[in-house]
């Protein structure tokens, strides 16, 4: 099939629809931010409850965050929040583990090893590999420099 750019723009047009930012953007920015006010109620409640420094309580919230996040995919709820909060819920951890959970889900019938686990790193799978080839290479670049130092 050969179109014109306008015709692939008014086609384009036709099936897509109208953007209602006015409603979008505030959910997003109101749902994100109401993630991250749960994470600063939990770092602040391992801080003062569990008497956790801040380093301590950082690395349990996010774990809390992250496991929230895949319990709530689990469970659908995270794609209803979704679905209002738009971008919003792409706050990193959130999204992330939401990101690892769902095609997990998704192919789970296909069984536990080519279903579940080889799905789950679908969407993931290059932020973590980028993640550990980064993290290799300052690890590398960090032992050159204090080896000379």
């Amino acid at each position: 099939m050969d179109i014109s750019k306008k015709e692939y723009e008014q086609t384009a047009k036709k099936y897509a629809g109208s953007s209602k930012m006015y409603i979008t953007i505030p959910m997003a920015f109101l749902i994100g931010g109401l993630i991250c006010c749960i994470g600063e109620f939990f770092l602040n409640m391992y801080q003062q409850l569990a008497g956790l420094d801040f380093d301590q309580a950082s690395a349990y919230t996010s774990i809390t965050l992250v496991f929230l996040s895949a319990l709530f995919t689990g469970f659908g709820w995270y794609g209803r929040i979704a679905k209002h909060g738009g971008a919003g819920t792409l706050v990193p951890i959130t999204g992330f583990a939401n990101a690892v959970v769902s095609p997990a889900l998704e192919f789970k019938t296909e069984g536990y090893v080519l279903g579940t686990g080889a799905k789950m790193f679908v969407i993931a799978g290059p932020v973590i590999v980028y993640g550990i080839a980064a993290a290799f290479i300052y690890g590398i670049i960090y032992y050159i420099y204090g080896f000379f130092s």
